[in-house]
């Protein structure tokens, strides 16, 4: 027996070196394509989604050391023919002659049909290792629906396609798995995680910590304020609202719980914020590019009309934490560090930020613009007393990188199926004419009918396949209803991230739960408590000129923000009962009323009810000039 665990842990031993190598060599292969776009699309995606693929196999296995022997050997030896099958199937695709004749007259050959099946087999347990079974499901019934849609009665039959086409149109085209966002997946967005890889393995998380408790750390709840601060830096960089959690988290929560906040308040803090990283510019996480993809606008732009919804957001989340603090009777932090010191120490960490963001305002490609920024980052270490970086690190970083962009590349790769399908078989038109007549033609209640969708599909699916999804199916009923494309783009982006602090199924208030030691589901209900922002901003987003474009005046841009704000305070004083002192429960009532006035009404109606939200803000600070806030 001693001996089989030894073989076990010798063989485990071995395959994360292996993986490691391969994830390295991937990253390699990435750069030399961002950098010279040497390979065509019909090679390159294939190409990437095979490193993918053996990668998943080989990290995430069917066994583990610990399982009786006999099992472990024989699912390693799954895992190995799962390689050498992806390998045969990347071959027969990425060899494919598109030009052939034959394939133009007579379709598909026997070998190259058997590749095609393989891969979508290959793909979807891929998917079921590293993201889930919902994923498959959904694939699942998707592809089904494009199969056998002929046999359904009324107006969702569609045509029904034969195997032959379906693999011709997902595999051996770039409409389905090899479409836009497998795409996006495997040039701008890994690139970025890469940066974001670099940017923690040289330091650079620590920095922006330090630097938000030094910030806010004195202030009323100061450790849940540093929550949040820091998590909108490391947030926008990192990619996963979950992996931020428990970067961030690790340190503020245990803070937090010694200053006073109840454990699920801390979980609660964490995720809330930490999920706001990823509608934070620059990087926004991988759903920006893709909607940028999708809308054909460039992503400077995106970024630009992103700042003020993320600003307004964050405020949010930090005046839930300031009343939740005051309401405790809780203060900030004795002692921080100084700020200066800090930013002395390491201010090089801030060039790379500001190297992409002004590369990315001038239209630069995002690619070449991501790649400049991992190097910048490295020259930045370098350049720091206190951070000069081995190469070991570097080699790490690109590791990281590779394994952090695994379920984003699968993800992707997955979602492009359904958007492949939605294309062939026309669904989308029948889905927005159905959500168009099940809404009655009202904004208000399509967008409820969104939300429910997109914490649904959020429950199993991760945010940038969830936002995929429903925007192929939403956003046309949105136009529909009179909402610019960028516009609707962005209010299914920012409602595809409330899974994450949504119950039942809240991924990154459930992590922070782990470092709590907090009740999951309590901890859940915080999150989506403090993250009501997620909800009432989109909303403002149909209901007024948030996202500000060329086309509108400044002054109705402006007014925007103001009502935002109102609906914001207002908001959050109905629901935490509390402003500068405890409310009752009449006035809680009170706010909530006019929040939802400000939120619907148009003008000049909401102008009113922010004219009365203001007074009577002041009207409560002037009473109670005692607790006005720190």
């Amino acid at each position: 027996m001693t001996q089989i665990t030894s073989a076990q842990e010798k063989m485990a031993n071995l395959l994360t070196y292996i993986v490691s190598t391969i994830a390295v060599m991937l990253t390699i292969f990435q750069i030399w394509q961002g950098i010279t776009a040497s390979l065509s699309a019909t090679l390159f995606r294939p190409a990437h989604l095979s490193w993918v693929l053996v990668l998943i196999f080989l990290a995430f296995p069917l066994a583990r050391p610990g399982h009786p022997p006999l099992r472990y050997f024989i699912a390693r030896g799954i895992d190995i023919l799962l390689v050498c099958a992806t390998c045969w199937a990347a071959s027969q695709i990425i060899t494919f002659d598109y030009d052939d004749i034959s394939f133009l007259l007579d379709g598909l050959q026997i070998p190259d049909q058997i590749a095609g099946v393989l891969m979508m087999v290959l793909l979807l347990e891929a998917t079921r290792r590293c993201v889930g079974m919902v994923m498959v499901a959904v694939a699942v019934i998707f592809l089904a629906y494009a199969l056998f849609g002929d046999a359904l009665p009324g107006s969702i039959a569609s045509k029904g396609f034969s195997l032959e086409e379906m693999v011709r149109f997902h595999i051996y085209s770039t409409n389905g798995v090899f479409g836009a966002p497998l795409a996006i997946a495997a040039g701008v967005v890994f690139i970025f995680v890469l940066f974001g890889a670099f940017l923690q393995v040289t330091g650079a998380g620590q920095f922006f910590i330090d630097s938000a408790f030094a910030i806010a750390g004195k202030s009323r709840g100061g450790p849940a304020k540093a929550s949040v601060l820091a998590s909108a830096a490391l947030g926008s960089i990192s990619g996963s609202a979950i992996a931020n959690t428990v970067t961030t988290g690790s340190l503020t929560i245990p803070m937090m719980k010694k200053l006073g906040y109840r454990a699920e308040q801390a979980a609660g803090i964490e995720a809330a914020a930490s999920t706001g990283g990823q509608i934070m510019p620059p990087v926004m996480g991988a759903g920006a590019f893709v909607m940028a993809q999708f809308t054909g606008i460039p992503y400077s732009e995106i970024i630009l009309v992103s700042i003020a919804p993320a600003i307004l957001y964050f405020g949010c989340t930090l005046l839930y934490v300031h009343l939740m603090a005051c309401k405790l009777n809780l203060q900030g932090m004795s002692e921080t560090e100084k700020i200066g010191k800090i930013i002395r120490q390491g201010w090089h960490f801030l060039l790379p930020l500001v190297l992409i963001t002004i590369l990315l305002i001038m239209s630069y490609s995002p690619i070449l613009v991501g790649i400049a920024g991992c190097v910048a980052v490295l020259i930045a270490a370098m350049a720091g007393k206190n951070s000069r970086i081995q190469f070991s690190q570097v080699i790490e970083g690109m590791r990281e990188g590779a394994i952090l962009a695994l379920p984003i590349s699968i993800a992707c790769a997955t979602a492009g199926i359904v958007v492949g399908v939605v294309g062939q078989t026309g669904i989308g038109l029948q889905f927005t004419q159905f959500l168009t007549s099940l809404s009655g033609g009202h904004l208000w209640s399509a967008l409820l009918f969104i939300a429910i969708a997109a914490v649904i599909l959020g429950m199993g699916l991760p945010v940038t396949a969830a936002y995929i999804v429903l925007s192929v199916m939403a956003v046309p009923a949105l136009m529909d209803l009179g909402i610019p494309m960028l516009t609707a783009h962005m209010i299914v982006f920012w409602l595809s991230q409330t899974s994450n602090v949504t119950p039942p199924i809240a991924l990154a208030a459930f992590a922070g739960a782990g470092i709590a030691n907090a009740s999951p589901m309590r901890s859940a209900v915080q999150a989506f408590k403090l993250a009501q922002g997620f909800f009432l901003i989109p909303a403002m987003m149909a209901f007024s000129g948030l996202i500000w474009t060329q086309q509108e005046s400044v002054f109705a841009f402006i007014e925007s923000i103001l009502a935002c704000i109102a609906l914001i305070v207002a908001f959050a004083g109905g629901i935490e009962g509390y402003l500068f002192n405890r409310l009752s429960k009449i006035q809680q009532l009170f706010f909530l009323a006019l929040a939802v006035a400000t939120l619907l009404l148009a003008n000049p109606y909401r102008i009113i009810s922010m004219g009365v939200i203001l007074c009577w803000v002041i009207y409560e600070w002037r009473k109670n000039r005692t607790a006005v806030m720190v």
